[in-house]
């Protein structure tokens, strides 16, 4: 799968994986699931670096991507990490680990369709939002960009304010060791980005993500802050144009 960071990923070691799942995972159990990560010969990586305070990050997406969430397994050593979830409903999810091999500049990553039985939840067509601005816990947040096509250098600003006040939130809190993360994921859940915030001065309102989108096409961005000791989630769906 197509995968980038905030930039032009440097430096990726080439690397395999094995998942283990039981047979016929169900919705809404508690699921154990693990991941053995290989270097090109086959061999278990041993040591991986600390990115944004965890050793890997996982990102779980229904098909239609109405589910998001962001995990970080454990790692138990020999290139094996384990975590167990649960799924909210039947149907096929994309599991999406990012993890860095010591030595490697940016991180490699690795994918795994699982299907899970049970009730399906509704398919939802993923349109693109016509209003920019969400309500999410509280939070009114807002994403602009100095301007967005594929291929290029966009900024995506998220701008962050008390709903109920209107007033903008100047005391967002650290998560994983930046203002926030953001992931985008293409409409055919084949391109990944996982984006960090730029260097910015204060705890917002804004925080500024900066990344290149491969190709045109509709992508679900989700953003994630911190204010308050509580971690929200702000997703939107964009347009991007040649």
């Amino acid at each position: 799968m197509y995968h980038t960071m905030s930039a032009t990923p440097t430096d990726v070691i080439a690397t395999k994986s094995e998942w283990t799942i039981q047979d016929h995972p169900k919705a809404n159990e508690d699921i154990p699931i693990s991941l053995l990560i290989k270097d090109k010969s086959n061999q278990p990586i041993q040591t991986f670096d600390t990115v944004h305070e965890k050793k890997m990050h996982l990102f779980i997406v229904s098909k239609d991507l109405t589910y998001f969430s962001h995990i970080h397994p454990k790692y138990k050593g020999n290139g094996e990490f384990d975590f167990t979830t649960s799924f909210p409903a039947g149907g096929d999810y994309k599991l999406i680990s990012e993890f860095t091999p010591k030595g490697g500049g940016d991180p490699s990553v690795e994918s795994h369709w699982v299907k899970i039985e049970g009730q399906s939840a509704e398919v939802k067509a993923l349109v693109p939002d016509q209003n920019l601005t969400k309500v999410v816990d509280g939070k009114k947040v807002t994403l602009s960009f100095n301007h967005l096509m594929a291929g290029m250098t966009v900024h995506l600003n998220f701008t962050i304010s008390d709903a109920a006040s209107n007033q903008p939130l100047k005391n967002l809190q650290p998560y994983l060791g930046a203002m926030g993360h953001a992931v985008a994921i293409s409409d055919d859940v084949k391109k990944y980005l996982h984006i960090h915030p730029m260097t910015t001065e204060g705890n917002g309102p804004k925080v500024t993500f900066m990344t290149i989108f491969p190709e045109k096409g509709i992508y679900k961005v989700w953003g994630q802050f911190q204010h308050a000791g509580k971690v929200f989630t702000v997703p939107f769906v964009i347009n991007v144009p040649k």
